[in-house]
């Protein structure tokens, strides 16, 4: 390896680094060419009856898939079609009630030109991403979007970077817009991702993750002395009490460290009532792990008893539990 080439070698970082730089910069300067078109396109989007269909060729077709991908998982259904795939029956998919959304960078794609009198014909209306206001592409759609880019990223500026990256930021820009104006909410991703950790956190209840097999139950009349060695044996570092198989306190083992400094030799003719906490925090089965994890923060608190409409302890869920849930594994 020449003295040269070993130099170029050392120097890969630095060219990592005006890359991204040069791309980080392509992207703010996306932000003035936002404009009315933009907001006609997310109108057209959000309006459609149907569905969005996607399509561009080479490395915008790429960028097209994955832009069709995330309006369908935001709540917009979306898909992608290479243009031409029209030509072989493809174009049955397409109805008067869908949007296209074309990309080409230069507008002036021929298979996406030949591809659009047929959406015209229909009477679908076309949204179209490229960098050239004035291209065919721009002039035969409902709305434009400008999406332009001074240079690539590319030292020799002919490989599609900077440009791509620019289109794939404008199709989430889409989606985003798209998903405030739908008010698209956790629970609702969830339902398009179930298969995924966000989508365990946002579906999973309570019941799906809960123990209810040997459960720590001690009566309140019970001495601490004794409580210590039930709450140990729970492995839960808690003991519940009921009255009426209704829920009527609970300790914890930080609960019983704390009577032991306060009462000292006193602390064995204590019992589980004098320190248990009477309304413990409780959620009902049908409880989200979200919303779990959200009283375990607020309250500063590693577990929740859960309940029926009748208070009766149908089991617990502690920070194990969650740990579960994000590993994707079931109690």
């Amino acid at each position: 390896m020449d003295e040269n080439t070993n130099n170029l070698l050392k120097q890969t970082k630095d060219f990592a680094a005006q890359c991204i730089k040069d791309e980080a910069q392509a992207l703010l300067e996306l932000i003035p060419q936002l404009d009315e078109h933009f907001e006609k396109a997310v109108e057209l989007m959000f309006n459609c009856k149907g569905k969005i269909i996607v399509t561009g060729v080479g490395k915008s077709g790429h960028i097209g898939a994955k832009i069709a991908a995330t309006l369908s998982s935001t709540g917009t259904p979306a898909f992608f079609i290479n243009p031409l795939d029209v030509y072989h029956g493809d174009l049955g998919v397409m109805t008067p009630d869908d949007v296209v959304l074309a990309l080409s960078n230069s507008g002036q794609t021929d298979e996406l030109l030949r591809f659009l009198p047929m959406v015209l014909h229909m009477k679908v209306p076309v949204v179209s991403i490229s960098r050239n206001a004035h291209s065919l592409l721009a002039k035969y759609s409902t709305t434009h979007i400008l999406c332009s880019v001074k240079k690539e990223a590319c030292p020799l500026n002919l490989a599609p970077t900077s440009s791509t990256t620019a289109a794939l930021a404008m199709g989430d820009a889409l989606a985003i817009a798209l998903m405030k104006v739908r008010k698209f909410k956790p629970k609702d991703f969830a339902q398009f991702h179930p298969g995924g950790e966000l989508g365990k956190r946002l579906l999973t209840t309570a019941a799906d993750v809960m123990r209810s097999d040997n459960l720590p139950i001690i009566p309140k009349e019970m001495h601490l002395g004794d409580a210590i060695i039930h709450v140990s044996k729970g492995k839960l570092g808690l003991g519940v009490s009921l009255e009426n198989e209704q829920v009527v306190g609970l300790i914890t083992d930080g609960d019983i460290r704390r009577a032991m400094e306060k009462w000292q030799a006193q602390f064995f003719d204590k019992t589980v009532s004098d320190i248990m906490t009477t309304n413990p925090k409780t959620v009902a089965p049908s409880t989200k792990i979200t919303e779990i994890q959200r009283i375990m923060h607020q309250y500063k608190i590693h577990t929740v008893l859960v309940v029926d409409e009748a208070n009766h302890l149908l089991g617990i869920v502690d920070h194990y539990s969650h740990d579960l849930v994000r590993q994707g594994k079931k109690i």
